[in-house]
């Protein structure tokens, strides 16, 4: 399951005091705790409140200086660090999730793959026993259809077989989809009954 991206304390803090600035809890102008009272209120260490500030002044909510202590700057400008803090946040979570669903997508594939890859295993002792049983089509120099895709050539519409694999040059490809190309010398794992494979062989002839 998705869980939302991880923030880090100190910038929790510092969206929780814009927030309290926003709200009307801080004035602009008003003085607020020292980073030793924020530190102990909300229960981290002075140097995470530091970093928390720090993000503030760079946006010009807050300003701090040496005996003057932390003061509020822009009410105007904590409302644009929310809204931007949660566009920022929505485009963390839609990233995260996006590399979800990545490798989720991987994973299916990788479970397709092998179930092919079982088939082909098994096509030796039951060739011609059943209909997903792989048949081997290798592409001559005089095909016709060699440099077009199986969508070009319509190739599941006029035989009735489906390509699950290429094999090129000692490699072999596992579903190869529509516009994978068909070149010479390749050979074409096909399944399909024993009519798709008299219209394979008739169709890689023309």
């Amino acid at each position: 399951m998705n869980q939302r991206a991880k923030i880090p304390t100190y910038e929790r803090i510092a969206i929780d005091l814009a927030h309290r600035i926003h709200d009307g809890k801080f004035k602009e102008g008003e003085k607020i705790y020292g980073r030793s009272t924020l530190a102990s209120e909300y229960k981290v260490s002075p140097e995470t409140v530091r970093r928390a500030i720090k993000i503030l002044e760079d946006v010009e909510i807050v300003r701090s200086t040496v005996g003057s202590g932390i003061v509020i700057s822009s009410r105007e400008n904590a409302f644009k660090y929310i809204s931007l803090f949660t566009s920022l946040e929505s485009m963390k979570d839609l990233e995260k999730n996006m590399y979800f669903l990545m490798e989720e997508r991987s994973r299916l594939d990788e479970q397709l793959n092998e179930t092919i890859r079982k088939i082909i295993d098994y096509s030796t002792k039951l060739r011609h026993t059943q209909p997903l049983t792989p048949m081997e089509f290798e592409v001559k120099a005089d095909c016709s259809h060699v440099g077009k895709t199986l969508s070009d050539v319509m190739f599941w519409q006029n035989t009735g077989g489906t390509v699950i694999g290429i094999k090129r040059g000692g490699e072999l490809t596992l579903s190869p989809g529509p516009y994978a190309l068909i070149l010479e010398g390749d050979v074409l794992l096909v399944i399909g009954n024993q009519i798709a494979y008299e219209r394979v062989r008739n169709f890689m002839n023309d």
